[in-house]
């Protein structure tokens, strides 16, 4: 004959694979819907200063309008999406370069459409005086956190922008 001990032992670990079974489906089943996929644009409206620096490191300030529509990357199982913009350039000393200069976290479906006028929220700054007349691209990348299950990023890669020869 079994005991209490045995059968809420029993009891609770039927109910826990239950869940854990759930909950991957949960995960798996967020990806599944053939929705438009995210859409990004970045313009750069205006060079508000470039300079140098007394260390001899180049500076940038941007006015940027960022544009986005995110709403496909909201699912039942999404909590939120934490999104940055970066700049990346290559140099001389190193074969990628990427500054952060954007951020923010949408949390709801109703916020993931969004049309923004900002000035760089992060210095653009270089190790050096490697900015001027360099091209560069503006990356929009995101983070989707759900509610169960593994977080997975993705990103946009906008190219063609162009910093200027000389300081301003």
């Amino acid at each position: 004959m079994h005991s209490y001990g045995y059968r809420a032992n029993g009891v609770l670990s039927l109910s826990l694979t239950i869940l854990a079974l759930l909950c991957t489906v949960a995960s798996l089943s967020g990806g599944i819907l053939n929705l438009p996929p995210p859409s990004a644009h970045v313009e750069v409206v205006n060079i508000n200063w470039f300079q140098k620096h007394r260390s001899g490191n180049d500076e940038v300030s941007l006015t940027l309008n960022i544009s986005a529509n995110l709403e496909s990357l909201f699912t039942w199982n999404t909590k939120q999406i934490f999104v940055f913009l970066a700049a990346e350039y290559e140099t001389p000393k190193n074969s990628l370069n990427q500054v952060s200069i954007w951020d923010g976290i949408i949390p709801s479906i109703e916020q993931a459409k969004f049309r923004i006028n900002t000035i760089n929220k992060y210095r653009l700054a270089d190790q050096g005086n490697n900015l001027r007349g360099r091209e560069f691209n503006l990356t929009l990348h995101w983070h989707v956190m759900p509610r169960t299950g593994k977080m997975f990023a993705d990103k946009i890669v906008m190219t063609g922008y162009r910093m200027p020869h000389e300081y301003v």
